[in-house]
């Protein structure tokens, strides 16, 4: 299981890569292995305001549908278009081609609270 040491990661199995008051967010390849073939995926608009902790879209796999949970507050300034298209990239490219949204944060200090690659893997791990 790949788990990037330079993201940070929550413990409902999203990751974050920061990028000054910025944070690009998708999900980890820990949570795509477990949901299985992703068929579709559903985002926010641009423009569009989340708020940490509340549901920001879903991800559909031949299993099941699975919220998405904001991991920050903030405004969305992107969105990956190329999931419209082409979910599966969730399976193929969890970190590289399947990052879902771009968040304007609304409060740095709110990246505080997420887990490190060790402990997300902690986290997995005991389950």
């Amino acid at each position: 299981m790949n788990t990037p040491k330079e993201l940070r990661y929550t413990k409902e199995h999203e990751w974050v890569q920061i990028d000054g008051n910025t944070v690009r967010i998708g999900i980890t390849d820990f949570a795509q292995s477990e949901l299985g073939d992703i068929v579709f995926v559903e985002l926010p608009e641009v423009g569009d305001d989340i708020a940490a902790d509340e549901p920001f879209g879903s991800v559909e796999s031949v299993k099941t549908v699975s919220e998405l949970y904001a991991p920050v507050s903030g405004k969305v300034v992107e969105v990956n278009a190329d999931l419209d298209d082409s979910p599966e990239f969730v399976n193929e490219s969890p970190y590289e081609k399947a990052w879902m949204i771009v968040v304007e944060l609304s409060d740095v200090s709110q990246l505080d609270s997420l887990m490190t690659a060790e402990q997300y893997e902690e986290m997995i791990n005991q389950d």
